[in-house]
């Protein structure tokens, strides 16, 4: 039996697989596969990578586009390892992801699944570093990397990935909640292992911020209402907690702004005006001398151009004479 098997589903980003791919094949622990799930790909660049992409350990199974928790679902279904491991085709393991986490859950039977610290790269640089994946932690909180190994037969129990979420984005939550509330354990390797790919459009992007979070939002405490009934005095203070943070924060930087920020932007504005002020007289400056050089330009014309003339010309022997005179006469 392979240890590992890495489900990568991929439906329009094949631009991005080759690095999911390779980074799964520089592991440093070497057992696994990986099974490509074509999502129904309707993006012609990653339908021609498809249709014929070839990796070592690697092979490709298509489905109709389903969405994310269905492709994950057919990867699992037709995975041989005894853990699991959901690469998103835009993200990448570190070479020692699988070695750190298949470690810890070989060495604990406990364990249902393992994930690590994150490190984005991309359109964000940003390291996320969670340290508790409990049950009152992930109602409040995913904590747990989408790609946490986490163990086959556990997931199968469960019957896989919810496939009827009202968006897609948070079907990894799902599952971790829904593995430790059925008593399963899980833990955090706190190293960063796992480099989470930020770019504009992304499904967390949507499932955050978008019009997607207050749906999947109402979905999960709708379908784990017991869970959040029993914990809410947890859920609450965690809540409170993460508000306090922020409203302490937010007092920092207004402090900050009115006693740092503020002046330092009043000096500046002072001596940008300032500056202004002596651009002016310089370009005032500037357009007189222009103008005094037009002048004594015409001057010079006038001269030379009086030079050229009769008159000139016939007084040049008077003048010649009369600074004969000035000189014999000393004066």
């Amino acid at each position: 039996m392979t240890a590992v098997s890495v489900i990568v589903p991929c439906y329009n980003l094949g631009q991005y697989l080759d690095d999911a791919v390779r980074s799964v094949l520089a592991q440093t622990y070497q057992d696994f596969e990986i099974i490509v799930v074509d999502d129904g790909s309707t993006d012609s660049v990653t339908q021609t990578i498809l249709a014929t992409y070839a990796a070592p350990k690697t092979r490709v199974i298509r489905t109709a586009h389903r969405g994310l928790a269905a492709a994950r679902n057919a990867g699992i279904a037709e995975a041989s390892g005894r853990y699991l491991c959901a690469l998103d085709a835009d993200d990448r393991l570190r070479p020692a992801f699988l070695e750190r986490t298949v470690r810890v859950l070989d060495g604990d039977a406990t364990l249902a699944f393992c994930s690590s610290w994150l490190r984005t790269f991309g359109d964000e640089q940003w390291d996320w570093t969670p340290r508790q994946c409990d049950l009152p932690t992930l109602l409040w909180e995913n904590t747990v990397l989408t790609a946490a190994l986490v163990r086959r037969a556990a997931v199968v129990d469960l019957g896989g990935y919810d496939a009827g979420m009202p968006e897609q984005g948070d079907e990894d939550w799902d599952l971790w909640l829904r593995l430790v509330a059925a008593g399963h354990r899980g833990t955090i390797v706190p190293e960063v292992l796992f480099d989470y790919r930020r770019r504009a459009g992304s499904m967390s992007t949507v499932c955050w911020y978008g019009d997607g979070h207050l749906p999947l939002l109402r979905y999960r405490v709708a379908k784990h209402r017991a869970l959040y009934d029993a914990h809410l005095h947890d859920v609450l203070l965690r809540q409170d907690e993460e508000t306090s943070a922020l409203l302490r924060r937010n007092d920092e930087l207004e402090r900050h702004l009115g006693s740092n920020l503020e002046p330092a932007l009043a000096l500046r504005q002072a001596e940008l005006q300032s500056l202004e002020r002596k651009l002016a007289r310089l370009d005032q400056s500037s357009r007189h001398l222009s103008n005094l050089e037009t002048a004594l330009a015409a001057r010079v014309a006038e001269v030379d151009a009086f030079k050229q003339s009769m008159s000139w010309r016939v007084t040049d022997p008077l003048r010649t004479v009369y600074g004969w005179w000035l000189k014999w006469t000393g004066a």
